[in-house]
């Protein structure tokens, strides 16, 4: 177990800028597709629902095979500017990711958009403030604040998410337990060590949305 703490530690390393590169693509794609859905015109709201409902409805695992392996016997794709980048399981990963947790942040953000009191708006529109100014201004950032509980734990998610990299040759947190294991045939002491460390990131993440909810609490 002490042996192999340096080792993990290192590979969590990569595990974290797999979650953070994921979370923010995500949360891009996320706004955008939350701001879609709430579009009136049917064909752009139902597309919107079809991407996160096609995400959120199957498994992440099945996501990146599709993406790693399944990509790549297309073979135009091989001729194109793109095998760069499906060619490498660390992108390949990242689309994945970013792609599952952009569909269920849409979620998240739209229903938070929902939440908010017309009164707000109204309020705006009488001071005679732009509406894409008050959309960017007042809306989300309200938002973004109601938000943290239900995005915070889909941070938590995404962070165990992670370990499915490994199944790509990916040599994360779990991929590298994996290695240990092979090696060393202590699978019990090599998966303490790695679940005590996602443990203590979770712990991290945990009371950094609790501060944020905590700071920007408000009484709506």
């Amino acid at each position: 177990m002490i042996n192999s703490l340096p080792k993990l530690l290192n590979a969590a390393a990569i595990t974290l800028k797999l979650l953070s590169v994921s979370l923010i693509i995500g949360l891009f794609i996320g706004l955008l597709f939350a701001i879609l859905r709430l579009n009136k015109n049917i064909f752009i709201n139902r597309f919107a629902y079809g991407y996160s409902y096609l995400f959120r409805g199957t498994p992440l695992l099945v996501q990146i095979f599709i993406i790693y392996f399944g990509l790549g016997q297309i073979e135009y794709l091989r001729t194109t500017f793109l095998w760069t980048i499906l060619k490498e399981p660390y992108w390949c990963a990242i689309i994945a990711f970013a792609l599952n947790t952009g569909a269920y942040t849409s979620e998240i953000l739209r229903s938070a958009f929902q939440t908010i009191k017309p009164g707000i708006i109204e309020a705006g529109k009488s001071l005679g403030i732009p509406n894409k100014i008050i959309f960017y201004k007042i809306q989300i950032p309200i938002a973004i604040r109601q938000s943290l509980p239900a995005y915070g734990n889909e941070i938590i998610l995404m962070m165990k998410g992670t370990s499915l990299a490994s199944t790509v040759t990916l040599m994360d947190l779990t991929g590298v337990a994996k290695y240990i294991i092979s090696t060393t045939f202590r699978p019990v002491e090599v998966f303490i060590v790695a679940g005590g460390i996602y443990l203590f990131m979770t712990f991290i993440i945990h009371n950094i949305i609790k501060f944020l909810e905590k700071k920007y609490s408000f009484n709506s």
